[in-house]
Parts: C-alpha cells; structure tokens; sequence
C-alpha cells in the first residue's frame, strides 16, 4: 500500500510539473527560432531575399510585425507567421533582435554606382537611415542589406504595394530606376 501511495504522489508531482512547464513562456531565444529559418541564426540572413534583423531597432521591427499581422505590408509567408505571436510575443523578439549584432556580408558592387548612392543618400535618406544607413533613427538598417531584398522593396515603395512615410515619399519621387539600382549597391556596400 505504501508503494502505491508513493507511485500516486510521484505520478502526481510528475503531472502538476509538466503542465507547469507546459504553460511557461518561452524565452525570447526559443521564439526566434521561427525566424532563423529565412533570417538566420541570431537575424543575420544568409538569404539574398531576406533581410537582416539583428540590430533592428524594437520598434522598427514591432511596426513591421503589427503591418505584416494586419495585412498592410505586403508579404509572402511573414503576414501568416505574424498572425501566430502575441504582443507580448512580437515585444519579446523585438528586444531580442535588437540586441543582436548585425554581420552584414560583402556582396559584389558597382564603384561607380556605389558613389552615386552615396550621393543620393546623403541627398535624400540621411536623415532617416543615418550614419550611411548603419544606423537607424525613423527608418530600418539598410547597410549590409542584400541588394536583391533592397531592390524588392524599393520596388514594393515606388510602385505602391508598400506604404511609405511622407517625407520618404517625398525623397522617392522622382528617382529614376538607375538611381535606386546606385542606391541598393551603395547600402549593400556599405560593412
């Protein structure tokens, strides 16, 4: 009788500690995992399409989660993942994510296009992407972005699939194809 009495309260104690962890949330580490598959272990993306999101400022990246849940920002997959998190989710990531040290990769560049980038951002992007889009202050990272992300999503701005804020707007207008193609090598360029 004893015996089954200890079985009981062992089977018991066994049951109230799995559901306990069962219902523990997961640590921001653990619910980065979703995004290494596309954006790379830590948020360094391996994937020319794919951005990086280490370093990515926490409201920066908690913006894009609410546009990618709500369906005003265009995407592929990440409109479905968004819609699995929960703020308290979205929040633990983004603090995650910003932590994280970006490794941009050197890509293959055209000099000449590289300088005339320069130009135009220092022109018109500055102020947001600053310190030659290392750094971000309203806008994203841009340098050491992929310049075929780059490219899809200026594109994604101009042709009005994504919403962009006025005055970046206002910088965008106008800009010929060759000009944004000067300013994805000189972002991608940019270590």
């Amino acid at each position: 009788m004893r015996q089954k009495l200890c079985n009981l309260a062992l089977f018991a104690g066994g049951v109230a500690l799995s559901s306990a962890l069962w219902a523990a949330s997961a640590t921001p580490e653990v619910l980065s995992y979703t995004c290494n598959g596309c954006h790379g272990t830590g948020g360094n993306s391996a994937g020319l399409s794919n951005p990086s999101i280490a370093g990515v400022p926490a409201k920066y990246f908690e913006n894009a989660m609410k546009e990618f849940k709500s369906g005003t920002r265009p995407s592929t997959i990440m409109g479905r993942l968004a819609k699995g998190y929960s703020d308290e989710e979205v929040k633990l990531m983004a603090d995650y994510f910003a932590a994280q040290k970006i490794v941009r990769t050197k890509q293959a560049v055209d000099a000449k296009k590289v300088a005339q980038g320069k130009k135009l951002h220092q022109k018109n992007c500055e102020m947001c992407h600053q310190k030659d889009g290392r750094q971000s202050g309203a806008g994203g990272v841009l340098a050491g972005q992929w310049k075929e992300y780059l490219q899809v999503t200026f594109n994604e701005y101009r042709s009005g699939k994504r919403n962009m804020p006025k005055m970046m707007a206002q910088r965008m207008e106008g800009l010929s194809d060759a000009e944004v193609e000067a300013l994805t090598h000189f972002y991608a360029s940019q270590q």
